[in-house]
């Protein structure tokens, strides 16, 4: 259920397995939210806009038996990364280039900062390095898979007890630097204040490996696993919902889905790319589990606009961040208190800015994410102190205000002028709008959280707990959210359904030949010393040996 970029990557992988694959998707597109929206020769990403860890997305095309290349995706280098603007008319330009780093680190903290950001990198390193071995590609099936030697030894090198915000703080000593690197935490959904130190290894692969962007749209790389699995024998059905989860007699195994129109699918095996609480909620039976589901916390949401403009806006690249100048209150009204804070930290991509394609000649298409609380039901939301049109969740209001605020601070920071005035067409999308297209629990846009307690074994699991042949696939699922995420979770949800049925895993024959290492290649561990590292030993020991002799002699 659902063609979002879990739901299509698990098809491929399944029909390549053998398995004879149906896909319903509720909307007339795939790709959930990463889709795109057109005007007039206008394209934006609704959702993704920037291509991390694509070592994850190789591999996924990689274990299907072909390439991001073959399939027609060219990923372009976003450089820089992203200009972030302050409040008091400075700008940072984070890059990939180490030598640029170094005068936009020196700039503000010294040589000796500099040296301070190496060591940030070296601790984001661990954590990316370990996360991806023993998280994203290790299922958690129970809290006895948290105490696997090879994960619990790096528990604590992976610092989750300690935030992104605290353990950037003993590397970065102003603030300035703090928000620079922390401020990655809002595509978890979350607040630097509180997501895990793990974390950093957003920053890391933003820095070592580059932030890229498919020619054509995010919604390239969803594509082409369409046509992969479509090749492989996949069926997709769009404009189809499922009303339910049809299950055998007991209520203890899934035997197919019920279409809203009445119609009976049946299947050996149902895997749900629909969001996690909207399915516990809505396409099975109410148990206490649901009910508890419905209660953790989830991720922000979001007022995105979507802008076609009559000119180019010079004064934007393609990735722009815009921090508030009250960093801290502004993430916890909306974190805390649910809120659309009085200034927000925004992100504006401009993929015209890489993609020539995305705009018409001369002119550019404009993408800005605004976070927000995600909406409140009517049980949530008592005393909180906020404007009336806050607590009361008047989206019509909060988008005015949002435009307004949004076109105020790129004014004022960039010397952009008269955006009101270039501006053509305006699509927006708001927390009601992500909830109402997509079925997102809350219209939260990240799904559940990823505090500690909501990852890792505590996070919902692959495999639904008590339903036989039901396995879920997405962002609110192990291992996480992020498209990168969901789909290093379509291996593991793939791999689970697989051993299941007692199946062998194609993509585990490939890379398995033994590649020839030549000898000016081989990796020797000695000399761990130099000679005179050695000599100065010896001389010691013996001098040891001749002090040893003297104090026995008297």
């Amino acid at each position: 259920m659902s063609a979002g970029a879990g739901g299509v990557a698990t098809a491929a992988r399944l029909a390549k397995a053998g398995f004879d694959v149906t896909v319903f998707e509720k909307n007339d597109f795939i790709g959930g939210r990463c889709s795109l929206l057109h005007y007039e020769g206008y394209r934006f990403d609704q959702g993704s806009s920037l291509l991390l860890l694509p070592g994850l997305f190789k591999e996924t095309f990689n274990d299907l038996g072909t390439s991001l290349e073959a399939e027609g995706v060219h990923l372009l280098k976003c450089e820089p990364n992203y200009n972030i603007w302050f409040d008091d008319g400075e700008s940072f330009e984070l890059s990939t280039d180490v030598a640029h780093m170094k005068l936009e680190v020196e700039k503000w903290e010294g040589k000796d900062g500099f040296e301070r950001y190496l060591a940030f990198l070296q601790e984001a390193h661990r954590h990316y390095e370990i996360s991806v071995a023993q998280v994203l590609k290790k299922n958690f099936t129970s809290l006895l898979s948290m105490a696997r030697p090879a994960f619990l030894r790096h528990l604590f090198p992976l610092h989750p007890f300690e935030s992104i915000y605290s353990r950037s703080s003993k590397y970065f000593w102003t603030e300035r630097l703090r928000r620079v690197f922390t401020f990655g935490s809002m595509y978890m959904g979350m607040s630097p204040f509180d997501a895990p130190g793990t974390y950093s290894l957003l920053q890391y692969t933003e820095q070592a490996e580059g932030i890229w962007y498919p020619r054509g749209g995010f919604h390239m790389t969803v594509a082409a696993l369409v046509k992969i699995g479509e090749r492989l024998g996949v069926k997709y059905r769009l404009s189809t919902s499922v009303s339910s989860v049809k299950l055998d007699s007991t209520g203890k195994r899934a035997t197919g889905v019920t279409l809203e129109n009445g119609e009976i699918v049946s299947a050996d095996v149902v895997i749900v790319n629909a969001d996690l609480v909207y399915a516990y909620t809505n396409l099975l039976p109410q148990t206490s589990h649901s009910r508890a589901l419905q209660k953790r916390s989830t991720s922000c949401s979001s007022i995105s606009f979507y802008w076609a403009m009559d000119r180019k806006i010079s004064e934007l690249t393609t990735h722009n961040v815009f921090l508030a100048e009250q960093y801290r209150e502004s993430f916890d009204e909306i974190f805390k208190q649910g809120l659309m804070p009085k200034e927000a930290s925004f992100y504006l991509h401009v993929p015209s800015r890489t993609d020539p394609t995305a705009a018409p000649e001369g002119k550019d298409a404009i993408a800005v994410l605004v976070p927000v609380g995600h909406m409140l039901d009517e049980n949530q939301g008592t005393g909180r102190k906020s404007l009336d049109e806050r607590r009361e969740q008047d989206w019509d209001a909060m988008v005015s205000r949002a435009r307004q605020m949004v076109m105020a601070t790129v004014e004022a920071r960039t010397g952009a002028r008269d955006l009101q005035g270039a501006l053509v067409k305006e699509i927006v999308n708001t927390p009601q709008r992500w909830k109402d297209a997509f079925n997102l629990d809350k219209g939260a846009i990240l799904g559940l959280s990823h505090s500690f307690f909501n990852v890792l074994c505590f996070r919902p699991k692959t495999k639904h707990p008590s339903i036989e042949r039901l396995h879920f696939v997405g962002a609110s699922t192990h291992p996480g959210t992020g498209v990168p995420i969901v789909l290093a979770g379509a291996k593991l949800t793939s791999d689970q359904v697989l051993e299941s049925f007692g199946m062998k895993k194609p993509w585990d024959e490939y890379g398995k030949g033994k590649k020839e290492v030549r000898e000016i290649d081989r990796v020797h561990t000695l000399p761990l010393l130099s000679n005179i590292h050695i000599a100065v030993l010896v001389l010691m020991f013996i001098f040891g040996i001749y002090a040893y002799g003297l104090m026995l002699e008297r």
